[in-house]
Parts: structure tokens; sequence; C-alpha cells
């Protein structure tokens, strides 16, 4: 079912090879220390479902570099435990972006921490860049779960993505977390939609009881620098933080969209977010 895994390995070299047609993951890595991944060209249809291009968990030391990924699920996706990553040079699209996730699906997972994203392209991708949760779950629903944090996406173009930058947590979660640290520069946005989301209270089914869980996980530290370009929405940022837990120390320095529609202008929609604004507009970032 997955065409290359990589399990309890180090120190592992993957350079100049190419993966087609994938039932599930094209690539998994799983539990190793030290793998690179170079040059190498994943393809997979973009409506050919669970069809990541690279998966890992549990691992730490990896870095994805040059290579381009077209399928019908997460480009790359970061699971529980996956530490010290390092994603550069990286063309994404089709597919459903670079994504932290999705977690949230088993009892006692792991940190994810120290992962740098930069120098790559996401054309046409349903999301860009992301922190995601479990279909029906999520970072936080199950009890002794860790944190994510010190995540930095950097010096990366999202041609055309349905959603930019987004953090997204299942409203029903059953332990406290915390997302932190997390540093969105650089980013220029070509006609895609939704550039900036925090969402605290994403219910995918419509099955969450609203009963006001979401003040359980805590979205905080959370940076954006230099982002620009031009949106396919009006609405450029949605903030929707819980009441009890709302989002703190969102800043946003240098942040210019513009609308590609009719007159150019985006607009802001936010709810418990403390957010501080520099060189922005402070109608479209919610700032006090």
């Amino acid at each position: 079912m997955q065409s290359l895994v990589l399990d309890f390995c180090d120190d592992v070299l993957i350079e100049g090879i190419s993966i087609i047609n994938s039932k599930f993951f094209h690539m998994n890595i799983f539990q190793c220390n030290g793998v690179t991944v170079k040059d190498v060209k994943v393809t997979a249809p973009g409506d050919s479902p669970n069809t990541d291009g690279i998966h890992m968990g549990d691992s730490s030391n990896v870095s994805i570099i040059d290579t381009t990924i077209g399928v019908g699920d997460d480009c790359i996706s970061m699971g529980p435990g996956t530490t010290k990553v390092n994603i550069s040079g990286v063309t994404c699209g089709p597919g459903h972006g670079i994504s932290i996730g999705s977690l949230g699906r088993y009892k006692d997972e792991k940190d994810v921490t120290d992962i740098t994203v930069k120098n790559c392209v996401l054309k046409g991708s349903s999301n860009g860049l992301r922190i995601k949760s479990y279909s029906s779950g999520s970072r936080g629903r199950y009890k002794d779960e860790k944190d994510v944090t010190d995540i930095t996406v950097k010096n990366c173009v999202l041609k055309g993505s349905s959603n930019g930058l987004r953090i997204k947590s299942y409203e029903d979660a059953k332990s406290p977390l915390i997302a932190s640290k997390i540093t969105y520069e650089n980013i220029k946005m070509e006609d895609s939609g939704n550039p900036i989301i925090i969402d605290q209270k994403y219910c995918p089914n419509k099955l969450c009881t609203s009963k006001g869980d979401a003040d359980r996980v805590t979205v905080k530290d959370v940076s954006f620098k230099n982002i620009t370009g031009t949106s396919s929405t009006p609405e450029a940022v949605s903030l929707l933080c819980s009441e009890k837990k709302p989002c703190e120390g969102i800043t946003m320095s240098d942040v210019k969209t513009e609308y590609s529609g009719t007159n150019n202008k985006t607009m802001a929609v936010c709810t418990h977010a403390k957010v501080t604004a520099t060189g922005v507009d402070k109608a479209n970032t919610c700032a006090a």
C-alpha cells in the first residue's frame, strides 16, 4: 500500500528518485533519526485520497530538500513525535499543503517541536501551511497530549491555495495543550483564499458538543511578519478564538494583502483574539 517505508532507521539518504501513484502514503518515515530526502519527485492524481507525499512520525533530524510533490492529500505531513525537521525548496501542488498533523487520534502523543519550512512554493493546494486536527479528533482531544511549539515558516509563496496560513483545533479538546512560538515570515500570497486563519472551534463533522471545551486549547505567541500579495476572498484574516481562553500574543507586522476582486479591499473577522499590529491597517487585523 505504501511505496517506500523507512522504519527504525538512522542516517538515510533518499536522492534522485520518482515515486508514482501509490495507493496510500508514498513515503512513510517512522522512528528514524537523520533522514535526508533530496531531489525526489512524488506524483499522484489530485483527487486520489490518502496519498500523502511524505509522512513522518516519531522521527527527528529529517531534511526534505529540493523536492516536488503533487498528490491527493498532504504533500508533507508531520505526526506526533516529530522534531528537528528542515523542509526547504519544496514545490507542492496539487495536494492539501504542508501540514503538522493530523494530531490527536491516539492517547499519549508526543510533542511536535523545532520545525522549519522555508523557500517553498505551494500551487493550487487546498491548504497552504497548517497545523491541523484529525477528522474525528484533534490535537488536544485526548488526555496527556503534549505541545506544538517552535514552528517557523518563511520565504514561501502560495499560489491559488484555497486556504493560506492555518491553525485549527477541535473544539471538544479533552485535556490542556499549547500551540505556541509559531512564526510565519516573508510569505507571498498570489490569489490565495483566506490567507490567515486561526480557528479554536474547528468542528469538521458538526458532531461537536459545543460545551466550552475549547478553553482547554491555548494558542499563543503566533507571529505574522511581512505577509503580502492578493487574496481571492475579501476575508483576509480570520481569528476565531475561545472566550475562556483567548488567543494571546498574536502579532502582525507588515501584513498587506489586497482582494483580487472588484474593490481590492480586504477585511478581518475576529473573536477573542489579542492582537498587536505594526505597519498594518488595524481594521484588517482586529488589533486594539
